[in-house]
């Protein structure tokens, strides 16, 4: 695959290699419950993964930041990652509005 180069397309190429390559690894890791890709806008990407333990969700992050790297992706996405980790202390679910199929969140 191509390098996906820093510009308005960007987010469109690495939305398509996280379905392509960063997807499949994320599911093969144990406690695995989901990954989410939001397009916040503005060229800016944020990601929620959910595990089941903060040793597997830890284990998620090296595995991302290796991906990156495989992918060459740094000038894709030019800042630095901010990491948020924490138990989930709410939740509820049911069939969410989907939008290209990916899970719309207001």
């Amino acid at each position: 695959m191509q390098p996906c180069a820093a510009t308005r397309g960007s987010t469109r190429c690495v939305t398509r290699k996280v379905g392509d390559s960063l997807l499949p690894r994320l599911r093969e890791l144990p406690g695995f419950g989901g990954y989410y890709l939001i397009d916040a806008g503005g060229g800016v990407l944020t990601s929620v993964g959910l595990f089941e333990s903060a040793a597997q969700a830890h284990e998620s992050t090296r595995l991302a930041a290796r991906w990156v790297r495989e992918q060459k992706l740094e000038d894709a996405l030019p800042n630095t990652p901010k990491i948020t980790a924490g138990p989930v202390i709410a939740c509820e679910s049911s069939s969410p509005a989907v939008t290209n199929r990916v899970a719309a969140f207001a």
